[in-house]
C-alpha cells in the first residue's frame, strides 16, 4: 500500500535532490547540483501480473566519474522478503540502464533502520551469490536540524529531517524550530513546506503537534486532510445548503472564520457578524488572503475593529 510517507519521499527526492547530501558526504562523493540529477521511470516491471516498482529512481551524472542510479525506497517497517525484492530492483536497473545502482532505504524507526541496513544475502552454504546492502537514511544518519538558519539555507533537508526524526524524543523542539524559521518564508514557500511536512508525518503523534503549529493555508495535497484544507472545506460545505449566490458568499465567509479559528485566533462577535453579513465575493476573497497572516482577527478589515 502506498502511504503518505512513500508519497512524500517520492516527491521530495524528485523535486529536491539536495536532500541526498548526507549520502554523498558519507560516501566521500562531491554533492552534485540539480542539473546533474534527473528522475527516470521507477517501473521495474517485466511481465504481468508480476509488478514491482521502486519509489524513486534518480540518475546522477557527476562532473568527475561515472554516472550511476539512486533507487530510493521508503520503509516504514520490517517486511519479510524485502531483501529479495531489493536485489531484484538493483539487478534489473543495472541490466536495463547499464549503470551501477545505489539503493537507499528511508526509515524513521531505529529498529527498522537497523534491519534495513542488511546485509541481505542470497547464497548456498558458505557461498554468497549476491549480497544487498542498502544505504539507510534514518535517525542515526540524518542530522537533526537545530539551527533556524539551517532551515532557511536548506528547507528540503530540514523538512526531510523532521520526517525521519518524527519518532525521536526531540521532535517537538525540532518542529517548533521549523515553525519559527518558516515565518521568514514567503506565503507560498511556507505553505508548501508546511503541508509537505504534515503529509510526511502521517499518523505519528508529531503530526498533531505540527497541526497546532501550522500558520498557513492553500493545500498542495488536495484530499490529504491537512488542517487548513479541513477548515476551508468545512466552511464551503456549510454554504452549499444555501442558494447559489448566497451560498457561495456564506461558504467563503465560513471558510474565512474556520481558517482564523484553525490558527487559534480569537474571533469576536463583531468580527464574526461583519464577515457573515458580507455578500461581496471579491472582498471576502481579499479577507481570506489576509486571514492566513494577520495577528488578530480584527486586522482583516484594516480599520481598527477589535477581535
Amino acid at each position: 500500500m502506498v502511504t503518505s510517507t512513500h508519497e512524500t519521499s517520492h516527491r521530495i527526492f524528485q523535486d529536491h535532490p539536495e536532500v541526498l547530501a548526507p549520502i554523498f558526504e558519507a560516501l566521500g562523493l562531491p554533492t552534485p547540483v540539480k542539473a546533474d540529477i534527473e528522475a527516470i521511470t521507477p517501473d521495474t516491471t517485466e511481465l504481468k501480473p508480476l509488478e514491482r516498482r521502486v519509489d524513486t529512481v534518480l540518475k546522477v551524472e557527476p562532473s568527475d566519474g561515472e554516472s550511476f542510479l539512486v533507487a530510493i525506497e521508503a520503509q516504514t517497517s520490517k517486511t519479510p522478503g524485502k531483501g529479495a525484492g531489493w536485489a531484484y530492483y538493483i539487478a534489473y536497473l543495472q541490466a536495463k540502464f547499464g549503470m551501477p545502482v545505489l539503493l537507499v532505504a528511508v526509515c524513521r524507526h531505529r529498529s527498522t533502520a537497523a534491519w534495513a541496513a542488511g546485509p541481505f544475502v542470497c547464497g548456498v552454504g558458505p557461498w554468497a551469490t549476491q549480497t544487498t546492502r542498502p544505504f539507510v537514511l534514518g535517525p542515526d544518519t540524518v542530522p537533526e536540524i537545530t539551527d533556524e538558519s539551517a532551515v532557511a539555507r536548506n528547507p528540503a533537508l530540514a523538512t526531510f529531517s523532521a520526517i525521519v526524526h518524527s519518532e525521536s524524543r526531540g521532535i517537538d523542539a525540532i518542529l517548533n524550530l521549523l515553525a519559527r524559521a518558516m515565518r521568514s518564508f514567503d506565503k507560498a514557500t511556507a505553505t508548501y513546506w508546511s503541508e509537505l511536512l504534515e503529509v510526511g508525518l502521517e499518523n505519528t503523534p508529531a503530526k498533531e503537534t505540527w497541526r497546532e503549529l501550522e500558520k498557513m493555508v492553500v493545500s498542495y495535497f488536495p484530499g490529504r486532510s491537512t488542517v487548513f484544507e479541513e477548515a476551508f472545506l468545512e466552511g464551503e460545505a456549510k454554504g452549499e445548503i444555501k442558494g447559489k449566490a448566497e451560498g457561495k458568499a456564506e461558504g467563503k465567509a465560513e471558510s474565512l472564520l474556520a481558517v482564523l479559528e484553525a490558527r487559534g485566533l480569537f474571533v469576536s462577535e463583531e468580527v464574526r457578524r461583519r464577515v457573515l453579513e458580507c455578500a461581496d465575493l471579491g472582498l471576502l476573497d481579499e479577507w481570506l488572503v489576509r486571514a492566513v497572516r494577520v495577528e488578530r482577527a480584527g486586522d482583516l478589515f484594516g480599520d481598527g475593529v477589535v477581535g
